[in-house]
C-alpha cells in the first residue's frame, strides 16, 4: 500500500493526526491542507508540510511560526 500516517510536530514530538492518508490537497491559499484517509475520513490541518518520507510512510506537518 502507498498510504502514509500524518503527524503534527509540536515541541519536537510527533502527534498522530490520521492513519492511512492517501490524499493531501492545499486549502486557503496553502495555509492549510485537507487530508483524507483510505477509509473516507477527512480533516483540515492548519500549518505547512515539514517533510514527507514516503518510504517510511510518514507525513509531518508543523504550525506556522
Amino acid at each position: 500500500m502507498c498510504e502514509a500516517n500524518a503527524y503534527m510536530v509540536k515541541d519536537g514530538k510527533e502527534e498522530l493526526l490520521m492513519e492511512s492518508v492517501d490524499l493531501i490537497e492545499p486549502e486557503d491559499n496553502n495555509s492549510s491542507y485537507r487530508i483524507m484517509s483510505i477509509f473516507g475520513e477527512q480533516k483540515i490541518v492548519k500549518g505547512r508540510i515539514k517533510s514527507m518520507n514516503l518510504v517510511a510512510h510518514k507525513i509531518l506537518f508543523e504550525r506556522f511560526v
